[in-house]
């Protein structure tokens, strides 16, 4: 039984370590990749379904984004969504060599009107996907 507990213990650890180092390789090498990627290529491939966001505090995140008139919206799996809950939140967006000031909030009380979006932004999810594993929306209000 102790011998159990061991292995258990060993594999857990294992894979918390395996899903770290991929957090940190996303963060570190993908992330910066990308980044340059559409800087040096605004009218490239990857450049039509991803953005770049620059938070209030300077940090800038890839992102997959629909821009239609003067808003922009973009799914977020990881936790960054989190900066604009509580709305208004003033960001910039980099997209096809043009950048954007505006305001981000995350929508957290609209599930039809999440759905509506998504179906857009995210055509390909599955749609057996549960919807506590979906991503939440952000909601950029551009400025005139």
């Amino acid at each position: 039984m102790k011998w159990l507990f061991i292995v258990i213990a060993v594999v857990v650890g294992l894979l918390l370590l395996v899903w770290l180092g991929g957090r940190a390789y996303y963060a570190l090498v993908v992330n910066e990749r990308v980044t340059k990627e559409l800087r040096e290529n605004p009218e490239g491939e990857r450049a039509n379904i991803v953005m770049l966001l620059t938070f209030p505090d300077g940090k800038e995140l890839p992102v997959n984004y629909l821009h239609e008139g003067d808003q922009v919206f973009a799914g977020a799996d990881g936790g960054w969504w989190k900066a604009f809950r509580e709305g208004d939140v003033p960001v910039k967006v980099f997209i096809k060599g043009h950048e954007y000031s505006g305001r981000a909030r995350t929508v957290m009380d609209d599930p039809e009107y999440t759905l509506e979006v998504f179906e857009r932004l995210r055509p390909n999810v599955p749609k057996w996907l549960p919807d506590w594993l979906n991503a939440y929306l952000v909601v950029i209000d551009l400025d005139p």
